[in-house]
């Protein structure tokens, strides 16, 4: 749990679930597993159990003790939607969301099935947003999981990108970011996958962010795409409202915006 976080894409980090599981060939260099056990190593108490899954309860009322108006990544180092927390738990964690109306929350999970499968069992206040990992093609179905839920803002996080990821289906997504994998085992990604993925957005009028390149030494290799820092956010429009399910074909007028803005 953290006031400023160095993640590109948000401002502070809130975990009230540590640890997690492996699925699929984007968790396969985990930075939150490498992080957990530093911590668990330095004898920070809520990753005594390392990076196996842990409920933290007492973090929960964290975000309603922040004052400052501020846009929160929820569990940084876990899924909310893993299969051991108990769905009464994530309910209490989309509570504190509701309550704490005054900052933005952005949720994130690879388990886009049991996001999709309880869906109505969630009270989706505006202030939240929702969104999937998708590393490659093979799982592009969580982005249909995803455009069905009562979130008001939906985003894809396409990292780390592992391969192409052409004719994305972007209707009813609100925002994507894309990035490569960093640290020591770091594999590559091809700059065609980032630069396609980028235009598929502009066609269909949808920020695009681009967080990093990744490698060994990410500062280094820093996030200039053709020259151009990509920073796109999804401007939320007082009329856009939880349950808009993004199932018609026309783009909505937030993302009609920013159709044909390079960068900003």
């Amino acid at each position: 749990m953290a006031l400023g976080s160095a993640i590109e894409w948000t401002e502070s980090t809130w975990n009230p679930v540590t640890g997690c599981d492996k699925m699929g060939p984007g968790c396969r260099h985990c930075y939150a597993e490498r992080m957990a056990e530093r911590l668990q190593a330095m004898g920070q108490p809520n990753y005594r159990n390392g990076f196996k899954l842990t409920l933290q309860p007492r973090a929960l009322d964290l975000p309603l003790r922040w004052k400052k108006p501020q846009t929160i990544f929820v569990n940084s180092m876990s899924d909310l939607f893993h299969e051991d927390v108990p769905l009464e738990f994530i309910q209490r964690v989309f509570g504190v969301m509701r309550d704490a109306h005054w900052h933005r929350f952005q949720v994130l999970t690879k388990r886009a099935g049991r996001l999709a499968a309880h869906d109505r069992q969630f009270d989706w206040a505006p202030n939240i947003w929702m969104g999937v990992s998708v590393e490659t093609a093979t799982y592009t179905r969580r982005i249909d999981d995803l455009r069905g839920v009562g979130a008001a803002v939906k985003f894809l996080s396409l990292e780390p990108l592992l391969g192409p990821l052409p004719n994305l289906d972007l209707r009813g997504i609100d925002w994507v970011i894309v990035g490569g994998e960093s640290g020591p085992k770091a594999r590559p990604m091809d700059p065609v996958w980032v630069t396609d993925i980028r235009d598929q957005c502009i066609r269909a009028g949808v920020p695009f962010f681009f967080k990093q390149w990744g490698g060994r030494n990410k500062k280094k290799a820093g996030r200039l795409l053709e020259g151009q820092t990509w920073s796109q956010m999804p401007a939320v429009s007082a009329e856009k409202r939880p349950r808009d399910r993004g199932d018609g074909l026309e783009v909505p007028s937030h993302a009609r915006a920013v159709r044909g803005v390079s960068a900003y």
